[in-house]
């Protein structure tokens, strides 16, 4: 059985920082195709880091320069360094794991840790 779970949310204050880990079991990140996502309340799921093919990281304008995605792959766990935080930063953050390269291959998720961000 696939799982990913995610821990390190929490509660903090504007220009704080958070560190999430996401830890797999059932399965090993072969591919570059680990990533994080975020949901904030009346808002779609949002990619805010990934990897692309040939590994480097990739981040989108919102949260570039403020969030770090690595991987420790002895530990197949990918985490996400995230600093200078704002209120916009407060959603459920998602691990996700797409095992394989094309569209029809699974996508297995976790279920979400809780990241508020205080003014």
């Amino acid at each position: 059985q696939v799982r990913l779970v995610e821990s390190g949310g929490g509660l903090v204050q504007t220009g704080g920082s958070l560190r999430l880990t996401c830890i797999a079991s059932g399965i090993v990140f072969r591919l570059n195709t680990v990533a994080w996502y975020r949901q904030a309340p009346g808002k779609q799921r949002e990619l805010v880091a990934g990897f692309t093919r040939s590994g480097t990281p990739t981040y989108p304008d919102s949260v570039r320069g403020r969030f770090t995605i690595f991987r420790d792959h002895i530990e197949n766990t990918v985490y996400l360094e995230m600093n200078k935080l704002k209120p916009d930063d407060t959603a459920v953050y998602y691990c996700s794991y797409r095992a394989g390269l094309t569209v029809e291959s699974p996508i297995y998720w976790g279920q979400g840790t809780q990241v508020t961000v205080s003014s």
